[in-house]
């Protein structure tokens, strides 16, 4: 990877990051409902451009369906729940639990689509979990105010990731991948709109939260989706597995430094340990190769 492709690495994982931030901003002001809208609706109006064009426009005609399910599980609904988490959780907590997405990807694929898994990659899983566990496993309450939902709404947001890959991969890997995003955002926009006039914003907005708003349609979103397939059309797929890394240590950072949030022993430890697992799971570790290990038939 080139000086220039490791910068534009790094600034997407600071853009990512930041968006774990402008939801804890927004949220109590639009609300989960609106933010999300707000979110998708500015990104499908800035890749507009992309989508106009004559080879999109016929992957879109030719593509309703899977670009309709594939914007529920990628952005529509995740997002509502990471914004309705947000609500409850801190941004670097949140940004700690998103880390987990290459690890329920694996899973997915390994349950439903018999990818086999290397020795290492169930290794990873194991580990990951582990991680996963040390984070969550004080701060699963389920009573009204605790944390147990929330937690479980992002891990459910990391499920929809997961699914949302596989999917793509399997029933839109010929149409172009910015096209898919556009596509998938513009149906994702047309699916929350009704609930929009449901869950409208509890209070006028201010201008802290409008500008956060705007900066996860703008920066997080449509910005951030050009950069990413500019780099994984650069350096394959180890730009998506390595970003996975950095996202969460920009997520704890702008907490800190903006919202003095608490940054515990034990979620630097949960962190370092689901993230380990993780790079079992996406084979940046071991470099050798291993034999896989395929999935038993049901």
């Amino acid at each position: 990877m080139s000086l220039s492709d490791a910068s534009r690495l790094i600034l997407l994982s600071a853009i990512w990051g930041s968006s774990f931030l402008f939801m804890r901003i927004a949220v109590p002001e639009f609300g989960p409902i609106s933010t999300t809208f707000t979110r998708i609706a500015g990104a499908t109006l800035a890749l507009l451009p992309f989508l106009l064009r004559p080879e999109n426009r016929s992957a879109l005609r030719d593509c309703k369906l899977p670009l309709a399910i594939l914007g529920l599980f990628n952005s529509a609904l995740p997002f509502s729940l990471f914004c309705w988490a947000s609500l409850h959780l801190t941004s670097g907590f949140c940004s700690l639990l998103n880390a987990s997405t290459p690890i329920c990807t694996a899973l997915i694929g390994f349950c439903w689509l018999r990818i086999p898994l290397t020795r290492f990659q169930g290794l990873g899983l194991l580990v990951g979990l582990v991680g996963i566990a040390l984070l969550t496993g004080d701060q699963l309450d389920f009573s009204r105010d605790g944390a147990g939902w929330p937690i479980l709404a992002v891990l459910g947001a990391t499920c929809c990731y997961g699914f949302a890959g596989h999917y793509a991969r399997t029933r839109l890997a010929h149409v172009p991948p910015l096209a898919v995003s556009a596509g998938s955002l513009l149906a994702a926009t047309l699916m929350v709109l009704p609930l929009v006039l449901l869950f409208p914003p509890p209070a006028l907005p201010g201008k802290g939260a409008l500008a956060s708003a705007l900066a996860l349609a703008l920066l997080c979103t449509a910005l951030a989706f050009l950069l990413f397939f500019d780099l994984l059309k650069r350096n394959g797929a180890t730009a998506a597995a390595t970003v996975t890394f950095i996202i969460p240590v920009f997520g704890i950072l702008w907490g800190a430094l903006l919202l003095q949030e608490e940054v515990t022993g034990r979620m630097i430890l949960g962190m370092v340990i689901a993230l380990l697992g993780t790079a079992f799971v996406t084979r940046l570790l071991p470099r050798q190769r291993s034999q896989p290990m395929r999935p038993t038939s049901p």
